[in-house]
């Protein structure tokens, strides 16, 4: 488990709902990813780079809701200047199940 944080610090991290709106193959990763743009609303679409290869084809990706943390700084992945990180879960085999949310929200929308 990890370590016990305060309630401010989790204040910290900003959680965020988006819309995948374009997926297409990072070509220059070394392992396969994807370049998602992703509509956070106000914060307007940002870009991040995600290893979501095993269980989702680019085709399937747009359009879906997704969990992000909005306030990393930018980093460079393969390229890609990754503005956001896409969360999810490990399956068995260590491959990524997106986070998402169980009915539409707003984009942008923060995790409370």
């Amino acid at each position: 488990m990890a370590e016990t944080i305060e309630w401010q610090d989790f204040e910290k991290i900003d959680l965020r709902v988006g819309t995948i709106v374009a997926a297409r193959v990072n070509e220059k990763a070394k392992k396969p990813a994807y370049v998602l743009d992703v509509n956070l609303g106000d914060l307007g679409v940002k870009t991040s780079s995600a290893q979501l290869t095993v269980h989702y084809t680019p085709e399937a990706l747009v359009g879906r809701q997704v969990l992000c943390v909005c306030n990393f700084a930018p980093k460079r992945i393969a390229g890609v200047v990754s503005e956001v990180l896409v969360t999810g879960f490990a399956d068995t085999t260590g491959a990524i199940v997106l986070a998402g949310v169980e009915r539409a929200v707003p984009n942008g929308a923060r995790l409370h």
